[in-house]
């Protein structure tokens, strides 16, 4: 086994687009997974379909673990640029290159024994095995899923590299090896969805490629992001559970639907995975600059739900009650991700992977008459689905009275502002019984953050003392009396954000009149690293 299993440890695995870096650092991972170690994979790619420089690293522990470090000692590289952009104390490479300090595999052999050229990736990820101390039988299990060609590609590296660490087999099950965008993707079949429809958008469109595999749900790729949130409102409108999926240039064609959601109070679910802008930006490269945007977007007034999760796990539970919340209580729910979150793989553990809500549908079936907007005293009215009953279920852009008929009168005009308002505190009570914020470690000074940022700050809080994380899961409805609360005695509060402006820190003062200047922001696309935040807490 490892000398110091607790000890964190890195590999960088670096090549051209179209060498498969991604999937042999995958596979990598489910490896070390199955010998029960945690896993965490962190995924670096420019927009290109050839060429460029690539790089995945994994970083693997017997700790429990959600972030990547900064300079893995250990090098595959797949090509030489790699080499030249990495400094490493050890390299595998092919026959390209020979490296100083490392193992240099005769990919070049590989060819005369019909092993192609693509599968350079799979017989250097044999030899890094083979050095990592990971069992032939283990390697050959995981390889397996890419064929039988494949499988010769893993040996031919395995059986031609040395022995380096052992990794032992840790008596661990019950351990997942997915991405925040399976996540999500899990938590909408998990709770029925019927539909998803997207235009493909990176980093949400791999939640389009995993739904559209399952045969228990429709998926729609329509011609653009407008036909998409229209085509969501018109479904769910006829009783589906749907929900879309997009960026921010995608998000921001869908404003107008957003507010058509608000006034006509057809259930939505929408979600943002945000990439760094503004307009097109850094297209493959994160950010969380979305998210004031997100709590505001449409015009007009009208309630909404904003979910921030943090990895897989929140991911998963927190996609269940962005349906729960949308068809419930009749509003917009935003799921707000980024490729970060959307694209990195976690180790999580099995039991966290359980909801807080049980799937439902909210309709009923009037014989005595039916409002489309009835005035409750909670403000949610019935919701009916067209051709349940034998009454008309409407659905309205224009301002209306309790049957959904337009009007410009203004006492009906005041009545209906006043109902959606008394929803948005409903909502909000709601919202309270689930966790609308975690708290993390303990101290009286307080990091301060959403989404992705928590894996790296967790990892962060082990070399900290009297620090604690404070993480907001429900951007909306904020979780104000609970902010202030955890607050009240804090000697120092330090906003952690991938932005260049701070936005949590402009929404806590906005919500509790907190107001920080202590802010560690990045905001040149790349995720925070746990070396990052340790050196700026000075």
């Amino acid at each position: 086994m490892f000398s110091s299993p607790s000890v964190r440890r890195s590999v960088l695995i670096g090549g051209q687009a179209g060498q498969g870096v991604a999937k042999a650092a995958e596979l990598l991972g489910k490896m070390f997974v199955r010998l029960g170690y945690y896993v965490f994979n962190y995924r670096d790619y420019p927009s290109l379909i050839r060429g460029g420089h690539n790089f995945n690293v994994i970083t693997f522990s017997d700790e429990r673990i959600f972030s990547h470090d900064e300079d893995p000692p250990i090098v595959v590289a797949l090509d030489k640029r790699t080499v030249d952009t990495h400094k490493a104390e050890f390299y595998i490479t092919g026959s390209f290159y020979t490296p100083d300090r490392g193992i240099q595999i005769n990919t070049n052999e590989a060819l005369k024994q019909g092993i192609p050229p693509v599968s350079q990736n799979v017989i250097l990820l044999g030899a890094l095995a083979k050095y990592l101390g990971i069992p032939k039988s283990i390697g050959k299990e995981v390889v397996g899923e890419l064929g039988p060609l494949n499988v010769k590609a893993f040996e031919f590296g395995y059986d031609r590299s040395v022995d380096g660490e052992r990794a032992g087999r840790i008596p661990r099950k019950g351990l997942y090896f997915l991405t925040g965008n399976e996540a999500i993707a899990l938590g909408a079949l998990a709770w029925g969805i019927d539909m998803y429809i997207a235009y493909p958008m990176t980093p949400s469109t791999p939640v389009l490629h995993f739904l559209a595999k399952r045969k228990e749900v429709v998926t729609l790729q329509l011609e653009n992001e407008i036909a998409v949130v229209n085509a969501a409102l018109g479904a769910s409108y006829a009783g589906a559970n749907v929900m879309v999926g997009t960026s921010g240039g995608g998000f921001a064609l869908m404003n107008e639907a957003l507010s058509l959601q608000g006034m006509s109070e057809v259930p939505l679910v929408v979600y943002l995975a945000q990439r760094m802008g503004p307009s097109t930006g850094v297209p493959t490269y994160t950010s969380q600059g979305d998210m004031l945007y997100a709590l505001h977007a449409g015009h007009g007034e009208f309630p909404r739900v904003v979910v921030a999760p943090g990895d897989p796990a929140e991911a998963f539970r927190m996609t269940m009650e962005a349906f729960y919340l949308a068809y419930r209580y009749r509003v917009l729910s935003i799921i707000l991700g980024d490729k970060h979150l959307g694209e990195s793989h976690y180790t999580m553990l099995k039991e966290e992977f359980r909801p807080l809500v049980r799937p439902e549908r909210f309709y009923v079936f009037p014989k005595d008459g039916y409002k489309s907007y009835e005035d409750t005293p909670d403000g949610v009215s019935p919701m009916a689905v067209p051709g349940s009953i034998p009454f008309t279920v409407r659905a309205t852009s224009y301002e209306h009275d309790e049957y959904g008929i337009t009007t410009e009168e203004a006492h009906e005009i005041e009545k209906m502002v006043e109902k959606r308002l008394r929803k948005a505190e409903t909502v909000e009570q709601a919202v309270s019984s689930l966790k609308p914020l975690d708290v993390y470690g303990e101290g009286e000074k307080v990091i301060l953050s959403w989404g992705s940022t928590k894996g790296a700050i967790l990892d962060a809080l082990k070399g900290l003392k009297d620090w604690k994380f404070v993480k907001i899961n429900y951007l909306k409805p904020f979780p104000r009396r609970e902010v202030m609360n955890v607050l009240e005695d804090a000697k120092r509060i330090v906003i952690v954000e991938n932005t260049s402006t701070g936005q949590i820190g402009k929404l806590l003062a906005m919500e509790t009149g907190i107001i920080t200047e202590d802010k560690i922001l990045r905001y040149d696309a790349r995720p925070f690293t746990p070396e990052y935040i340790r050196r700026r807490l000075v």
